[in-house]
């Protein structure tokens, strides 16, 4: 039993000694961290250097050392300023491009005077050739033979006197083998001539249409070339300016691409131009085809008649 007492008197002087050690530890790991609170305090004055800065930004006042900004910002502005054009109109960015830029917009400009002229004296032309092709096409259609539609239109000129003509000419040059043969070469003959008459016709009064289509399809890409040209130039300018500031590069695009917009305005009218006169020469035609037909219609009649009695041609005419 006095063996049992003397371990447990051991056990409990160890278990004390450690909780006196324990406590011993806690207490150096207390003093350990309660310095960073103490060396925060001193830090919380920093934000009352300023004071001390005051005075430091208040020293560069002197004459000597207050210069170099101003003459810094001086010095920048210039370059900005002799960089940009004084005028951004259309006129003052032609003034500013590049020459291959501006023979493009000079091109573009001539194709638009082009096809304004070419407007207006087509569409004078085909107006007074409708109006001259209906009074013919009305006058052969009323005549009885091509005796009377000849008298009626006389010698003027035009496809549609021309058309009544022509049959008047291949029926005189026939008159000698009319006797022996049937009239159905005649009519073969007169209905050949008739036709050449209207081609020429049509391709005469659709002459200057093509240069229409040409501008309406190379337009848009000539400008786009000088487009393509100009902002070329823009980059390479930047690049030896060494800046990627907008108000230096905005200036070169925008030429630029002021002749991809006059490209669009010499082509967009081109086109809308040129199918116009397309459906008005169509037109055209058909007016000259119903008098070919009118004057093939009386060549037929007149070889009936020439085989009727003649009381009957001569009522007939």
């Amino acid at each position: 039993m006095s063996r049992n007492r003397l371990l447990a008197a051991l056990a409990a002087s160890l278990i004390l000694s450690a909780g006196i050690a324990l406590s011993a530890g806690i207490a150096a790991a207390q003093e350990q961290s309660a310095p960073a609170p103490v060396e925060q305090a001193p830090a919380a004055p920093t934000p009352q250097t300023p004071p001390a800065q005051t005075p430091a930004a208040e020293t560069p006042a002197a004459p000597g050392d207050a210069q170099p900004a101003p003459n810094a910002a001086v010095s920048a502005e210039p370059s900005i300023s002799l960089t940009l054009p004084h005028d951004l109109s259309p006129w003052g960015m032609f003034m500013n491009a590049d020459i291959v830029v501006k023979a493009v917009m000079v091109g573009l400009a001539f194709a638009s005077l082009v096809t304004w002229t070419i407007w207006l004296a087509k569409s004078l032309e085909v107006f007074g050739g409708k109006l001259r092709a209906r009074r013919i096409a009305d006058a052969i259609g009323n005549a009885a033979t091509l005796m009377q539609a000849g008298r009626e239109l006389g010698h003027g000129g035009g496809p549609g006197a021309l058309l009544v003509r022509a049959a008047e000419e291949e029926r005189a040059l026939s008159a000698g083998a009319l006797d022996h043969a049937s009239g159905d070469g005649l009519k073969e003959r007169v209905a050949s001539r008739l036709s050449r008459i209207e081609a020429a016709a049509a391709r005469r009064m659709s002459r200057g249409t093509g240069l229409l289509a040409t501008i309406g399809s190379t337009a848009p890409f000539v400008g786009l070339f000088g487009t393509v040209w100009g902002i070329m130039k823009a980059f390479i300018g930047i690049s030896q300016a060494q800046t990627t500031n907008l108000a230096v590069v905005a200036p070169g695009i925008a030429e630029a691409l002021l002749a991809t917009a006059m490209g669009l305005v010499a082509a967009i009218p081109a086109v809308v131009i040129y199918n116009v006169f397309a459906r008005s020469i169509a037109g055209y035609r058909q007016i000259l085809a119903d008098a070919s037909a009118g004057v093939e219609r009386l060549v037929s009649r007149d070889l009936d008649f020439r085989t009727a009695p003649p009381a009957t041609a001569i009522a007939a005419e």
